[in-house]
């Protein structure tokens, strides 16, 4: 499952430095999740950062976007392989 942030978001800027995959961004209005990028930090942490570290609880699981937890492993490995060859930017790992 992808995650997503809703019209409640503050613009904290708390989330988008938190986010391993450089999923978050800034929309339009307020921050955004790629459902292509969002792993629900599966492969990095036991829980999704940007949810643990939201102030006012606007970011939750995308009902567009519902993938098992193989498929969000999966698509760590993607990412990460892709990142590794250089095909995206390299994500952060655990701090």
């Amino acid at each position: 499952m992808a995650l997503m942030i809703t019209d409640e978001c503050i613009n904290c800027d708390v989330c988008e430095p938190a986010c391993p995959n450089n999923a978050i961004s800034m929309g339009e209005e307020f921050y955004k999740i790629e459902p292509s990028k969002c792993t629900e930090c599966v492969g990095h942490f036991d829980e999704p950062q940007c949810v643990m570290l939201c102030p006012v609880a606007c970011i939750p699981i995308n009902p567009a976007h519902i993938e098992s937890r193989e498929t969000l492993m999966q698509k760590y490995q993607r990412l990460t392989a892709a990142a590794t060859a250089g095909t995206l930017p390299a994500a952060p790992g655990p701090a």
